[in-house]
């Protein structure tokens, strides 16, 4: 299952996606080819295999940062804030789910003790002062 967050204010910005392993798609793409991280949940019958492969040093230029979290267990609340601040949607995310953020802002809360998730986001990171700026 994949939702889509977009802006109020510019309908065409996707703020963020909510990649859900409740689908019987093959693969769902969180996003469009455009975005700079790019997300997909794969899900593969017994014995699906990639094929061996390397990814070449193409030179991409990229502008922003895009972040997504995999929880692994527990569930989380997440706000996601349109381009001018304000609160648009509030997701809850539980095991297995993976919220992509490209635009606008965004917080999440632990519903559980010991929640675990994984964030990754497009690097190189040069640290919260530099890299962000508090909202609200």
């Amino acid at each position: 299952m994949l939702q889509q967050i977009y802006s109020k204010i510019y309908p065409d910005q996707l703020l963020a996606s909510v990649v859900s392993t409740a689908t019987d798609d093959s693969r769902t793409d969180a996003a469009g080819t455009q975005e700079i991280l790019q997300v997909s949940l794969l899900k593969l019958p017994q014995s699906k295999t990639i094929q061996p492969h390397r990814h070449l040093p193409v030179v991409r230029t990229t502008h922003g940062t895009n972040e997504a979290w995999i929880v692994i267990s527990g569930t989380l609340q997440a706000q996601v804030f349109d381009l001018d601040s304000s609160v648009i949607d509030t997701v809850v995310l539980g095991a297995g789910d993976c919220m992509v953020l490209y635009r606008g802002g965004h917080n999440f809360t632990a519903l559980t003790d010991n929640a675990l998730v994984y964030e990754i986001k497009n690097g190189p990171y040069y640290g919260s002062a530099i890299d962000s700026e508090r909202i609200q």
